[in-house]
């Protein structure tokens, strides 16, 4: 296994949206939470032990067959910068990236296949965190991957595992299976007619909770909402499955429907808001990283309706990641104030749309005022 000193440029294939529904579904993630017996777990844990954890797990993961040939890095080799990239590109969690101004302990670090779409988090909130992350709805695949990693893991590391109980972890809700799925969902439909008020009340009934683009304690931006499991104890791997691509599916009807609604009673509404969008990411020469999600919902669903033709959803997906705060700062190569990063913001966003070409009109698009 390879090990770098320096941020690579990788993890960004759950960008490319060909999964299934990827226009509205912009990606799925298996995470597996475990640990390893006779080792405390990491809210009581001391920097010698992680750092035996951490080369334990390396060395598994070494002769995994999905991991071998892959990266592995210790966070605390890397720079603050890094770090938040990685953040940026959903590879690690706040959690494991830490404060910009603190070096993290020795011991913790990011794993991650050649093919970039599994890895592990160690010494996280648990020792490791086994994790997949894929283009669209594509919660089997992604649960099968991770799950043949966990298997060749498990054959060489010790878990911590009870019984009766399941997998043994370091919060009560993921004791059992271990097993978080969460699906990064654009419901822009359903906030313009607001009725997402009354899908969001409905995740709760049923078992399920949403969070924002970061997962948890974030907030929620560009209409993008994570949905995912809330317990893990007393279910089976493929019952949690199962429950949340049902309930995913009903959620993605209600968001074609209300879609469906603004195009029958406000469609030149619809197409002055998502043009008006376009307009402002293609010419504004100032951009905060809130203004350009929001504008990239009325785009992204501008495309997702045929409204806007010469766009990929793959580009929209690119200027989500590479606009935030640390990537700007790396292609910079310096650091920048929240004005610089404005500026900066709106010169990438700019060029981007510039190289994608032409955009025009749907052709099939009435030539009459509806709904105003």
């Amino acid at each position: 296994m390879k090990e770098v000193g320096s941020l690579p440029d990788f993890g960004l294939g759950w960008l490319e949206a060909r999964g299934p529904h990827s226009d509205i579904v912009l990606s799925t993630r298996i995470r597996l939470a475990r640990n390893l017996q006779a080792h405390a777990f990491t809210t009581r844990i001391r920097e010698p032990e992680r750092q035996e954890i951490f080369a334990q797990v390396r060395e598994a993961a070494s002769h995994a067959a999905a991991l071998s040939g892959g990266v592995a890095m210790e966070l605390a080799e890397l720079s603050p910068l890094s770090r938040k990239v990685l953040l940026e590109r959903h590879l690690i969690s706040r959690e494991l990236a830490g404060e910009s101004d603190v070096t993290p302990p020795r011991g913790t670090g990011l794993i991650m296949s050649p093919h970039e779409d599994v890895g592990i988090m160690v010494n996280e909130e648990d020792h490791l965190r086994l994790q997949c992350l894929m283009s669209g709805l594509r919660l089997q695949e992604a649960y099968q991957l991770v799950d043949g990693v966990d298997e060749e893991l498990g054959a060489a590391l010790p878990m911590a595992f009870h019984h009766e109980l399941g997998y043994l972890t370091s919060c009560p809700t993921n004791v059992g299976t271990g097993l978080r799925a969460s699906i990064l969902i654009h419901l822009p439909g359903l906030v313009l007619t607001k009725e997402i008020g009354k899908v969001l009340q409905g995740l709760g009934q049923v078992g399920l909770t949403f969070r924002g683009l970061y997962g948890e304690g974030s907030e929620v931006v560009g209409n993008f909402f994570q949905i995912s499991n809330q317990t893990t104890l007393g279910k089976s791997e493929e019952d949690l499955l199962d429950h949340l691509e049902k309930i995913v599916g009903q959620v993605m009807q209600y968001e074609v429907e209300a879609r469906n609604v603004l195009m029958r009673d406000a469609r030149t509404v619809m197409e002055d808001k998502i043009w008006r969008a376009y307009g402002l990411l293609r010419y504004a020469r100032s951009l905060s990283f809130d203004e350009v999600m929001n504008l990239l919902s009325g785009v992204r669903l501008g495309v997702s309706m045929n409204l806007l033709a010469g766009l990929r959803v793959y580009t929209l997906n690119k200027i989500m990641i590479f606009s935030q705060a640390a990537h700007l700062e790396q292609a910079a190569g310096r650091p920048l104030n929240d004005a610089e990063s404005d500026l900066h913001r709106a010169a990438y966003v700019r060029r981007i749309l510039e190289r994608e070409g032409q955009v025009s009109a749907s052709l099939d698009a009435p030539g009459e005022d509806v709904g105003v």
